[in-house]
């Protein structure tokens, strides 16, 4: 029963990652569209109510001025009669003063007598929203009149001959004004609208048209997926581009580990094939010397092993591009554990103390480690190592006074397996596996002469971080 609970459980584990490699957060498309058209509407909304205020200002500035002139012109006809009342020269020219609700009123008040007004008010008298004197021309709307609005300019003047203060009044319906605004309005919001519409319709087509190499890009990649391609090779736009070459170079480096890891798979069974060969034949001979041939053989893929092995770890380590190590601090603990593994060694170190390379620590520990271990086996007693910086690589010199290696051996010793001193304990892999990882990093080794010690000078170069 608990088997049968645990099954659902493992099924669900086993399909989130599938769920979410699957999950998305929405279209890039739909959000550069909907960030357009919200950006072109509060564009538009503003500017057309901008525009709309600069318009119906400018022809309510024009019909404010027709009126005014007529005010101007009628406080220059206007004088005090004999009786102490104002009268009006010259009639006013405009004929809709006579005709009676017409539209267009004018009113003169003041002194406590009765008003003196236009025959197109007829029994209407034109009444300010509240008492008060004004100097200067003060316009404004009315709504007196429930079946008409009007606008109206007044001012209060002085006649000559009279003390007391007129109020000079022009009013006419806005009916006019207000159509003259719907129609502004009329033309304005529509052509707004249209204007926004097509703004949204070209952003569309721009991010449609911008998204392209994407999906070239997806189309690109699921024909490499079909094997049509190993890379992408289309021409693309300048933005787009230095993605594609980091996924082209990401393609390389898989397809480099995949081939080198195939070469490992082959090696290291190349490798264990002759010693496999030669114990089945000592068993099956039933050879005397059985246990010596297997602890050989067995010596022989041990090392074999922990070379692939070393080979693999550096492989899958290179493609953590942070990895940094300090050097000489990677220096200083390796040296105390090949101290107490030959104590009569000296070992000493200068240089640079903050250098730092691109390389996992455990390999750096694994590289020096395999240096400091064959100078203090083959030296004399004394090793020295440099730490330095050349260029963008760094450098780590390690010297011992032993008897060092001819010229003609230097690259042989190098190869896998090569030991020139066979009296002494090891694998001879040591400077094999420190070729492999260095290289597997960017990096070099070369075998040289010291010339202060007179031995053996390795120098290990690997990239600086």
């Amino acid at each position: 029963m608990a088997e049968a609970d645990a099954a659902p459980a493992i099924a669900t584990e086993a399909a989130k990652p599938a769920a979410l490699t699957r999950r998305i957060t929405g279209s890039l498309a739909r959000r550069m569209i909907a960030i357009a058209t919200i950006w072109i509407s509060v564009l538009l909304i503003g500017g057309g109510f901008a525009l709309d205020r600069v318009l119906t200002g400018a022809i309510t500035r024009n019909f404010d001025a027709s009126l005014e002139y007529v005010l101007i012109a009628m406080i220059r006809s206007s004088e005090i009669g004999p009786d102490g009342e104002v009268r009006l020269i010259e009639p006013l020219g405009d004929q809709r003063f006579l005709e009676p609700y017409s539209g267009l009123y004018w009113q003169i008040s003041g002194g406590g007598q009765e008003p003196y007004r236009s025959r197109s008010l007829w029994e209407r008298t034109l009444t300010p929203p509240h008492a008060h004197i004004d100097n200067a021309l003060h316009t404004y709307n009315s709504n007196q009149f429930p079946d008409e609005q009007l606008r109206v300019l007044e001012r209060n003047v002085i006649l000559p001959g009279s003390k007391v203060s007129w109020r000079f009044q022009i009013a006419q319906s806005r009916d006019a004004l207000d159509l003259q605004i719907r129609a502004v309005r009329a033309t304005l919001i529509p052509s707004l609208g249209l204007l926004g519409l097509g703004l949204i319709v070209l952003a569309a087509l721009q991010t449609f048209y911008g998204l392209l190499p994407l999906r070239q890009i997806r189309r690109a990649i699921a024909a490499m997926r079909g094997g049509e391609n190993r890379r992408i090779v289309a021409p693309l736009p300048l933005e787009v581009q230095p993605m594609v070459d980091e996924l082209n170079a990401l393609l390389a480096h898989n397809e480099k580990q995949a081939e080198e890891a195939r070469l490992h798979a082959g090696n290291l069974a190349h490798a264990l094939k002759t010693p496999l060969t030669v114990l089945v034949n000592s068993a099956t001979g039933s050879d005397s010397e059985l246990a010596q041939t297997v602890r050989r053989e067995a010596a022989t893929m041990q090392r074999q092993v922990d070379h692939h092995l070393a080979r693999a770890r550096a492989v899958g380590r290179r493609g953590a591009a942070q990895a940094r190590a300090n050097v000489r601090d990677s220096v200083e603990s390796v040296s105390r554990a090949v101290g107490l593994l030959y104590p009569n060694v000296r070992l000493d170190a200068e240089g640079d103390k903050t250098l730092v390379v691109r390389v996992e620590r455990q390999d750096l520990d694994e590289l020096i480690g395999n240096l400091l271990e064959n100078a203090a086996k083959y030296g004399g007693g004394s090793v020295f190592v440099t730490i330095q910086r050349a260029g963008a690589m760094a450098e780590i010199l390690v010297e011992d006074d032993g008897p060092g290696i001819s010229p003609a051996d230097r690259q042989r010793v190098i190869d896998r397996g090569v030991r020139l001193d066979s009296g002494k304990p090891g694998t001879g892999l040591g400077l094999a596996i420190v070729r492999d990882v260095a290289e597997i990093y960017g990096g070099s080794i070369a075998l040289e002469e010291s010339e202060d010690l007179g031995g053996l000078l390795v120098r290990l170069r690997l990239p600086a971080g």
